[in-house]
């Protein structure tokens, strides 16, 4: 069975129209999807994403091990802060992708990794296939900790009308921790996978659905998954298992905020500095794509220029701002926005800059 939400409940009042997401039971759509991707790029939206992956370090050795087994500084970073970052092979073959954080549990400092969803059990036994002798300890924290993600231009304004004080100006995956009401603590990080100013708010499952409550009072419009994985692609955000798998060399993934070239050895360093110093980039790139006509073709649709293979698409939408996009690999030399394609059923692609747009724009058109 389906594992279910800390907010199955009001997901079931709110008649919420419920999907399997990588054995999860979450709401696809609340029933009008047009009005809640509306929220999420002109006002505020609310999802329910806990299903992410939650794994804790903790342990006197925990930076040591995820600073050598990532593609990220981990000893640098203060608490309070966070960093996106890729778990390679070491011939730099991903492994896993997420973003790690800097907290306390208790007064011992500790590592929380946010990794997409289904992969922290994975990832939990690739760290500790690694653990000999180091003073570390891997927990999956999946199923304990309940994750809503807020979202929108009025994200920050509907968390101070519920925390009752201003938001600080969080820098990219800052984060904080916060009462809501009497005693719902939670901790609250800057993260806008969606293309809009977000905040994940994490949260133990006994309290979510008060902190739930309180930001939709606030004005925060319930949104279901549906409208999610639309944003994630017009943002052109990534996801383990759909547009990233185990053959991806990970400078292909075109995130280079998440690849540290200054820290010193680690695992899937040395392909990573070849590609760098030899070629000057990677032999492919993640991009963008605009797709002509109303439709768009399935996950893993080959990529032609000239009726030569170049690249093939991930992850499709039809966006009611762009009508149909997508994400895919393009060979370096094709990787220009504007460049010009074909899929291998004929139809005509555009490569696109990522994120797709401004999110300032208007709903033109309604999701089916």
């Amino acid at each position: 069975m389906p594992i279910a939400s800390a907010l199955a409940a009001i997901h079931q009042r709110h008649r919420a129209t419920l999907a399997d997401y990588t054995g999860w039971e979450l709401p696809a759509d609340f029933g009008d999807p047009a009005a809640e991707y509306a929220a999420a790029v002109s006002a505020c939206a609310l999802f329910d994403c806990s299903h992410r992956g939650k794994l804790e370090l903790t342990g006197a050795d925990a930076p040591t091990l995820l600073h050598n087994l990532c593609t990220n500084d981990i000893k640098s970073l203060p608490l309070g802060g966070g960093c996106e970052m890729f778990l390679t092979t070491a011939t730099a073959k991903v492994v896993g992708h997420g973003y790690v954080y800097h907290v306390l549990i208790g007064s011992d400092h500790a590592l929380h990794l946010d990794t997409d969803p289904g992969q922290a059990p994975r990832l939990l036994t690739h760290l500790d296939r690694y653990i000999i002798s180091e003073q570390v300890e891997l927990a999956d924290r999946t199923e304990a900790l309940a994750q809503l993600h807020l979202a929108g231009p009025t994200a920050a304004a509907v968390l101070a009308a519920v925390l009752q004080q201003s938001v600080p100006p969080l820098q990219p995956l800052q984060h904080m921790q916060r009462t809501f009401g009497a005693s719902a603590d939670a901790a609250i990080r800057a993260r806008d996978p969606l293309g809009v100013p977000g905040f994940d708010v994490v949260c133990q499952r006994g309290v979510a659905e008060t902190i739930w409550q309180a930001l939709v009072q606030a004005g925060a419009r319930p949104a279901g998954l549906k409208v999610y994985e639309l944003l994630r692609v017009e943002a052109g955000t990534p996801v383990y298992g759909v547009d990233i798998d185990e053959n991806r060399f990970v400078v292909e993934v075109n995130r280079p905020w998440a690849i540290c070239y200054t820290k010193g050895c680690y695992l899937g360093q040395e392909p990573i500095v070849m590609a760098r110093d030899r070629a000057g980039h990677a032999p492919r790139q993640f991009v963008g794509l605009r797709f002509a006509g109303g439709s768009v073709p399935a996950a893993g649709a080959k990529l032609l220029a000239a009726e030569k293979e170049i690249g093939q698409v991930t992850s499709t939408a039809v966006s009611p701002r762009f009508g149909p996009v997508g994400l895919g690999y393009v060979r370096w030399a094709y990787r220009e926005p504007g460049t010009a394609l074909t899929t291998d059923a004929g139809q005509a692609v555009t490569v696109a800059a990522l994120p797709m747009g401004s999110h300032g724009g208007g709903v033109t058109e309604t999701l089916k």
